[in-house]
């Protein structure tokens, strides 16, 4: 009999927690998750065919990852996010072990010109980055709020505190070199400390020692040569005509040629050509250019903006400054991203290199996508 009890007791407990989820949240996310999948499809289908092999081997192993995300997104949920504060030296120390792991030589492997991945048997790599951007907002979100509990703003001390607790994994992430992770990580420190209540002071030197620190790399030759060359081509495609420039003008052609209604699925020539470089995990949305058109697009945004509407509400809703604080770097993280991905497909941003949230192919990203889900849902769960 007790076991049935506290059978009952799981079951009712279960549901209470799915009934209790953000819907629209839900929906948004879902919804993206699904378009993903078939633009990843759509991007590699026909190649791998025409090569003799399995045409679904990309949307095998995305869906995959998705199944794997989803689970970590639940199982965030299921654990409260305050609790997160006394185990943040925790989360933030493995980040650091994982960034540190990919630049020893033997562990780390190179791709794209970053060596920026930890490899493992069956085809399968983690890119620890991902998941320090997680260690880093809550690491900050925990100082930061520690001065809000006690009645008071941060103190210039708690910032300089904060700011250490991101400057170690970012220079890290700059060694790789990942300048489109540093960047994303950037904004979220900025929207973090912006919000916290901290000097304004900060935000605005923060912004421009960003822009000195980015106009004095390229002078110094910091920068790779390759990074060179992308930023050159943002201002004249023809810069770098063999690479970055004709992977900007082809991304630019693929979008324009799906007109008001697209191609249709499966059948956007410029795709099925492969023509775009990386086109299943940086530059998914030519594909929905392409054959969902500009009606399909404007839906992928709307859905974006749907997400972005009810993070900010779950936000705005909580009482306590922790969970409002790593909110606000969840829906910095993901806003900066999607912006720099769409736009550099676009040629409206340099092209980084980084994935659009939900969607691109890529397992650290989408793990990293739906765990940031999962702290949304959490505090969701706790402000009701």
């Amino acid at each position: 009999m007790s076991r049935l009890l506290g059978d009952s007791r799981r079951a009712r407990a279960f549901r209470h927690n799915i009934s209790g989820y953000d819907k629209q949240l839900n929906f948004a996310v879902g919804a993206l998750l699904l378009i993903g999948t078939l633009l990843v499809w759509a991007a590699t289908r026909q190649w791998f065919a025409s090569q003799g092999l399995d045409p679904e081997y990309y949307v095998k192993r995305h869906v995959l990852n998705i199944l794997i995300g989803l689970l970590l997104a639940y199982g965030t949920t299921l654990v409260d996010y305050r609790l997160l504060r006394a185990y943040t030296p925790f989360v933030w120390g493995i980040g650091v072990l994982g960034l540190v792991a990919v630049l020893i030589p033997g562990i780390g492997s190179t791709i794209n010109g970053a060596r920026s991945w930890i490899s493992f048997p069956g085809g399968f790599t983690l890119q620890p980055a991902e998941l320090a951007k997680i260690s880093v907002i809550i690491g900050m979100a925990m100082l930061l709020a520690e001065a809000r509990d006690k009645d008071s703003a941060p103190s210039n001390l708690d910032v300089v505190k904060a700011l250490a607790v991101a400057l170690v994994p970012m220079l890290l992430i700059i060694l790789e070199p990942d300048l489109g992770e540093a960047l994303i990580i950037s904004a979220a420190v900025i929207a973090i400390i912006g919000v916290s209540g901290a000097p304004s002071r900060w935000v605005i030197g923060l912004l421009l020692l960003g822009m000195l620190t980015g106009v004095v790399a390229v002078k110094a030759g910091v920068i790779h040569e390759y990074q060179v060359k992308r930023l050159q081509s943002f201002v004249d495609p023809s810069a770098d005509p063999q690479q970055s420039g004709y992977q900007l003008r082809q991304s630019r052609i693929t979008i324009g040629s799906g007109g008001i209604i697209g191609r249709g699925l499966f059948n956007g020539p410029q795709t099925n050509g492969r023509f775009v470089p990386e086109q299943q995990t940086d530059f998914i949305f030519t594909v929905a250019g392409e054959e969902l058109g500009f009606l399909g697009s404007g839906f992928i945004l709307l859905l974006f903006g749907l997400f972005f509407i009810r993070a900010f509400a779950i936000a705005g809703r909580t009482t306590d400054v922790f969970g409002r604080l790593v909110c606000i770097g969840v829906i910095a993280w993901f806003a900066f991203q999607a912006f720099e991905n769409i736009g550099m497909t676009m040629g409206l941003m340099p092209m980084t290199g980084v994935p659009l949230p939900f969607m691109s192919y890529g397992g650290s990203s989408m793990f990293a996508n739906l765990i940031g889900l999962g702290l949304l849902q959490s505090v969701h769960l706790r402000s009701r």
